[in-house]
């Protein structure tokens, strides 16, 4: 039965149904203490990432190692990425190797048939419309082939300094329903609540402040409350007793 969204200053009130609802039909849930300005002042003071966690050179690198990066860690593709930067350095180098040796270079990064095809298919594309370089807008970037909203971001912000989306990655999606900063649990949605919460000018940051802190303390399992700087105000707070928001 679908649920319906009513919202008051300190409570989200769900109907189960579209009749007048008794008091017994009705679950109040509290909303969260913590906001994502509040996240950004209190993270900002404990770490200081970099603009991106992976290891690049050119836009055209870091183009590349992102589009690596799907569904494999940034530490595989930072290794990875040591031999293609001796091999490759601008989008003429993928073209000139045929897809299979491509395939064979990049083969530990997981699904590399799609990714080099997408590689060789964009590099293309660069040369045809570009000029060779790394677009700078989301609406260039996400026309490339293997290219979304996230790696866009990922490019616009550590390349080009410009806060264009917050890249929503599994740490992100994570963290951002643990602090109770969304309730939504499909990327596109989780992106537009952070947005919509956070000053602009902090997109970028917010995104590998979330990744720092899912990497050191708020981790996927056996999350570690008692270290943490909001176990006295997240609503997923083992410290409080509290259930994880991650996992509804």
């Amino acid at each position: 039965m679908a649920k319906k969204e009513l919202r008051s200053e300190n409570f989200v009130v769900y109907r189960t149904s579209r009749k007048t609802m008794l008091p017994s039909s009705a679950f109040l849930v509290k909303k969260s203490a913590l906001t994502a300005p509040i996240v950004l002042q209190k993270l900002k003071a404990i770490y200081t990432p970099p603009r991106t966690f992976l290891t690049w050179r050119t836009p055209l690198d870091l183009l590349i190692v992102t589009i690596l990066s799907a569904q494999c860690t940034d530490a595989r593709v930072n290794i990875v990425s040591k031999a293609l930067y001796r091999k490759y350095k601008t989008p003429q180098d993928y073209l000139q190797v045929s897809r299979i040796e491509l395939e064979q270079d990049i083969h530990s990064c997981g699904t590399y048939r799609n990714k080099a095809k997408f590689i060789q298919e964009l590099c293309a594309i660069l040369l045809e419309k570009h000029g060779g370089k790394v677009p700078q807008t989301m609406e260039e970037l996400i026309a490339l082939p293997g290219v979304g909203r996230k790696t866009a971001s990922i490019i616009l912000y550590a390349a080009f300094g410009k806060n264009e989306g917050i890249a929503v990655d599994t740490h992100v999606l994570r963290l951002a329903r643990r602090l109770g900063l969304t309730r939504a649990k499909v990327q596109h949605k989780i992106e537009l609540d952070l947005m919509r919460a956070t000053p602009k000018e902090d997109w970028g940051l917010l995104n590998t402040l979330l990744i720092s802190h899912g990497r050191a303390v708020c981790t996927a399992r056996n999350r570690q409350c008692g270290k943490c700087v909001f176990q006295k105000e997240c609503p997923s707070s083992l410290v409080l007793g509290k259930r994880d928001l991650a996992k509804n």
